[in-house]
């Protein structure tokens, strides 16, 4: 129950963020993480087929984003 309340805590805060980042940026981390369905995320491998690009450019994608909202975060915390 605990580790529930946690991940929908991270989640909003995640949520509530994303304006920070590009359309595409936000289309990859949405579908991870499952932001506005609930549930569980999607593989980068779906992603990447729903896109049409490369698994590993959905990667590097999804790696640039969690950066940015990573220094959000901190930047917050300041």
């Amino acid at each position: 129950m605990i580790k529930e309340v946690d991940l929908k805590i991270e989640k909003s805060k995640i949520y509530r963020n994303l304006d920070i980042l590009y359309e595409r940026e936000k289309e990859v981390v949405v579908g991870r993480f499952c932001l506005n369905t609930g549930g569980d995320g999607r593989t980068q491998r779906e992603i990447a087929k729903e896109l049409g690009i490369s698994r590993s450019y959905v990667s590097r994608i999804e790696k640039r984003a969690l950066i940015k909202l990573y220094h959000e975060f901190y930047k917050a915390k300041r």
